[in-house]
């Protein structure tokens, strides 16, 4: 999607430029075009932005719940369709694996990050620090 490397702003930021083709594919094959388009969408927005506001998080964490299959029990979700059509002997079942988890800790990495600064900003409004 994008010709030359981005400055890195948050782990998610690189973890997500360093995986835009898996990811991309993995949106299709789990949920289509829809997803793709999605997942596409969220890739631009982190582009022109230098932080993970509230709305990128919660795609992102959408993203993730794609990732983990959240929704392939649900058959009223398009989800579960693409899931039966998947052949879990194919070498993208792992690789969907191994972005979840990546996804999952490049998250968790950022979100504590936020959280220290919180802490931190708190403590010296306070003036404990």
């Amino acid at each position: 999607m994008f010709d030359t490397p981005y400055d890195a702003r948050s782990v998610v930021h690189a973890y997500v430029y360093e995986n835009l083709d898996g990811l991309q594919n993995a949106a299709l094959l789990l949920g289509g075009y829809c997803w793709l388009e999605r997942t596409q969408r969220l890739i631009d927005q982190l582009h022109r932005s230098p932080t993970i506001t509230r709305h990128l998080q919660r795609e992102l964490m959408e993203i993730l719940d794609l990732l983990l299959l959240e929704h392939v029990h649900d058959e009223d979700r398009p989800e579960s369709g693409y899931f039966a059509k998947l052949d879990p002997a194919q070498p993208y079942v792992e690789e969907i694996c191994l972005l979840a988890e990546g996804l999952a800790d490049a998250i968790d990495l950022v979100s504590k990050g936020t959280e220290r600064k919180a802490q931190t900003a708190t403590l010296t409004h306070k003036g404990e620090i």
